[in-house]
């Protein structure tokens, strides 16, 4: 097709109220041959405690991810320069009442892109879903994590579960795909029931930057730990909305009041260009607690910082420069 203003061959350039939504204007792809990074959606809420809705996420962030354009102004990473890069569709569950066939369908989804040699970036779905993401790109060796929530999500069992939202990086950490040691959680808040709930993540050996010293230490500070403590190799990103304060994502499960803000949050991702990131997910983005829509923004711009870092790690590791 030819068009009057070349440009508009780049789907990504052209008026972001057209065409069908995918992440990022990215293509749909169902050939994942020769893809470097996969955008993937995780539409399951089955693992929550309390409050529903997640499931409807990963659909109103590819939305609102028509709004993202092509080059972060802070970094100039252009991540689609770098990395061939689509929307890989949905890891979703043919049977989501049962939570861990769930999870199994998930990490076979998972399994298949890890096999291609996709690096993916997922929005979910409830917390849970990043357990099967860690059971297909762990699977060969324990990855270390940079962890932005409200909550550690290392507890137990909870109404005859052990496997719901709050408690996946324990179970990644008992089945060997997740290095405590080499994992920090930022921005933990909130009021408990039991003063002991977190004790996993530090008797574990992960480090826990508690909203109190985050606010002490600041965006530099805490970074500056992230980096000491995830080293040189494989790390993950996972981004809990709900570790920003809720004025700034009110549309989630679990929200608690005083967080950080969605620039601290771009700032802590951009100043983790340089590590090893093998992926990220965003998560727990609930559209029906924010009719507005500015959650599932939210969740759109950290998907985007997130695919940044992606990018340049995966051309590193490549040769092709970022």
């Amino acid at each position: 097709m030819t068009y009057r203003y070349p440009e508009f061959a780049d789907p990504k350039v052209r008026p972001r109220y057209t065409g069908i939504p995918t992440f990022m204007r990215t293509p749909y792809a169902e050939d994942w041959t020769g893809l470097d990074i996969g955008l993937i959606g995780v539409p399951f809420d089955g693992g929550v405690t309390n409050r529903p809705g997640a499931r409807h996420g990963p659909r109103e962030i590819r939305n609102q991810s028509s709004l993202i354009r092509r080059i972060n102004h802070a970094t100039k990473i252009d991540p689609y320069a770098l990395c061939r890069i689509a929307d890989l569709g949905d890891a979703w569950v043919e049977q989501p009442f049962e939570l861990k066939g769930a999870h199994d369908e998930i990490a076979a989804f998972y399994k298949a892109v890890q096999a291609a040699g996709i690096v993916p970036v997922s929005a979910g779905g409830d917390h849970s879903v990043t357990l099967p993401i860690f059971r297909a790109i762990a699977a060969d060796r324990p990855v270390g994590m940079v962890h932005f929530d409200a909550h550690c999500d290392t507890g137990d069992d909870y109404l005859g579960s052990k496997f719901h939202h709050g408690a996946p990086f324990r179970r990644a950490v008992e089945e060997g795909l997740l290095d405590p040691k080499r994992t920090i959680q930022i921005g933990i808040r909130g009021s408990v029931n039991d003063l002991g709930i977190w004790s996993f993540s530090h008797e574990s050996g992960m480090r826990v930057i508690y909203i109190e010293e985050f606010h002490e230490i600041g965006v530099k500070g805490a970074i500056a730990e992230a980096r000491r403590v995830v080293g040189d190799g494989p790390v993950y990103v996972s981004f809990d909305v709900d570790g920003l304060d809720p004025v700034y994502a009110p549309g989630t499960g679990t929200p608690e009041v005083g967080g950080f803000s969605t620039l601290e949050a771009q700032l802590m991702i951009r100043a983790l260009g340089d590590l090893d990131i093998i992926g990220g997910d965003v998560v727990e983005v609930a559209p029906p607690f924010d009719p507005s829509g500015n959650t599932a923004l939210v969740g759109a711009t950290i998907m985007y910082e997130i695919l940044c870092i992606a990018a340049a790690a995966h051309a590193r590791r490549n040769g092709s420069g970022g």
